[in-house]
């Protein structure tokens, strides 16, 4: 079979992927997709479509540049009917939309959740029966709605104030000599004041500060019920014991928070001390 003859620029056709020449197949059809000049300018239609496709890893939209020159391919798709444009605009749609969904999916269940820590806080501290008859006897559900996912958010902030800081400070300034030597806050005795003296220990962890505020009505109830029995009232009970557990709670936490003050204003820096190395002694083999 007779063949036309092949220009000069033909000849130097050489596919990039394959490594073959116009003589190896002449049906085959050749692209120069980017800027690329001399043996990388010409590649067969057919391996690059494969070479793009592995590097699209299944996602047709992704971007394949030219892994020498960097240059974008110009990637075209034959246009869709009118029944696929529609398919196509809506899924596009579905698939900006999903995020958003998302998000208020997630919101909702942050909400609930609230909610119902809300719902079971109430009763634990009113009572079986009372918690329902009181919820009962609110006209406005929608204060219900709202008000119940604000108590463990009021719980946490209220979980975030320190005002043990404040106490000690307060402690250690105003109080008289003799009650300070009661807790070891005469800082006069101190060798020195450390720098910072707030917040040396006990960094603020968010873990720690939720789970407090989580298990607040419960050692309030608790602390209620075996402190403050007398009490007839369920909240007046759980009032008056989460105070003392918040009470008995903050003292040790003063007590640990001016140790640690002590043992940081009385800490000492020693001289650099060379090592000594201790050589085994080397017998000789003649004896």
């Amino acid at each position: 079979m007779a063949y036309s003859r092949l220009s000069s620029e033909e000849e130097r056709k050489c596919c990039w992927v394959c490594f073959a020449t116009v003589e190896d197949d002449y049906e085959a059809k050749w692209v120069k997709p980017c800027r690329c000049r001399g043996t990388t300018k010409w590649v067969h239609q057919t391996c690059l479509q494969r070479w793009v496709d592995e590097k699209q890893k299944g996602n047709s939209s992704a971007e394949v540049c030219c892994p020498q020159c960097g240059t974008r391919y110009i990637i075209v798709f034959p246009e869709f009917g009118p029944i696929l444009k529609v398919v196509d605009s809506v899924d596009k749609m579905i698939q900006h939309a999903c995020p958003f969904g998302m998000g208020l999916l997630f919101c909702g269940g942050v909400y609930w959740t609230a909610f119902t820590y809300g719902f079971i806080v109430v009763l634990q501290v009113m009572g079986t029966d009372e918690g329902y008859t009181f919820m009962e006897e609110v006209e406005n559900k929608l204060l219900l709605l709202i008000s119940m996912p604000l108590i463990p958010v009021l719980l946490v902030l209220g979980r975030m104030i320190q005002w043990e800081d404040v106490v000690l400070r307060l402690w250690r300034r105003h109080a008289p000599r003799f009650l300070t030597k009661l807790i070891n806050c005469d800082q006069s005795s101190l060798p020195r004041l450390p720098a910072d003296t707030t917040r040396m220990v006990d960094p603020v962890s968010a873990t720690r500060i939720v789970c407090g505020a989580v298990v607040l009505p419960s050692c309030a109830v608790l602390c209620g019920n075996l402190l403050f029995r007398s009490v007839g009232s369920n909240i007046q009970r759980s009032m008056m014991g989460g105070i003392a557990f918040i009470a008995f709670k903050g003292a040790i936490k003063i007590y640990y928070k001016q140790q640690q003050y002590i043992r940081q204003a009385q800490r000492v820096i020693k001289d650099y001390q060379e090592e000594v190395v201790f050589q085994t002694p080397r017998f000789s083999s003649a004896m």
